[in-house]
């Protein structure tokens, strides 16, 4: 067991340092934290070509409607993302995140991220598939669990 409550205490470290490297860019960059949250979450639908609606935002943020209209609003304003019609539903609103908005995140995130995929390189395949499975399992493990605790479960 104290093997892997150091894996926990790891990750948890990992978390925290991620947090605090994000809230530095939010805050130098004029974003509330949840700014950056919904940035990543439209980032990440459109790598996994998921149409990302702001109800859509609202289930990944766990925010009200009000709030993601708040927060679209703010986020439009600083030109991060535009509101788009659905060529395919004219009636849904699509979230789009303009370039400006991922050339700012890969000015600040880039350099972390190149080195991460150099040190990457330095597991094996094998290695680097365990290293996923793990990170999937516990991403899995997390996200059930705020999902539960929303629900009151």
């Amino acid at each position: 067991m104290e093997d892997e409550l150091q894996l926990v205490h790891l990750l948890r470290a990992i978390a925290v340092e991620l947090d605090l490297l994000g809230a530095e860019f939010a805050g130098a960059n004029r974003l509330h934290p949840t700014d950056l949250r919904a940035l990543i979450a439209l980032l990440d639908a459109d790598r996994a070509e998921e149409t990302a609606t702001p109800g859509r935002l609202g289930e990944w943020l766990g925010l009200n409607s009000a709030s993601v209209t708040a927060l679209v609003d703010r986020l439009e304003r600083l030109g991060h993302v535009r509101r788009e019609r659905d060529s395919q539903d004219r009636r849904r609103v699509k979230l789009v995140v303009e370039e400006r908005a991922t050339e700012l995140g890969w000015s600040f995130f880039g350099p972390l991220i190149g080195e991460a995929v150099e040190r990457m390189r330095s597991y094996d395949e094998a290695e680097r598939e365990t290293i996923r499975r793990f990170l999937l399992d516990m991403n899995s493990l997390v996200t059930d669990r705020r999902y539960a605790q929303r629900r009151g479960s």
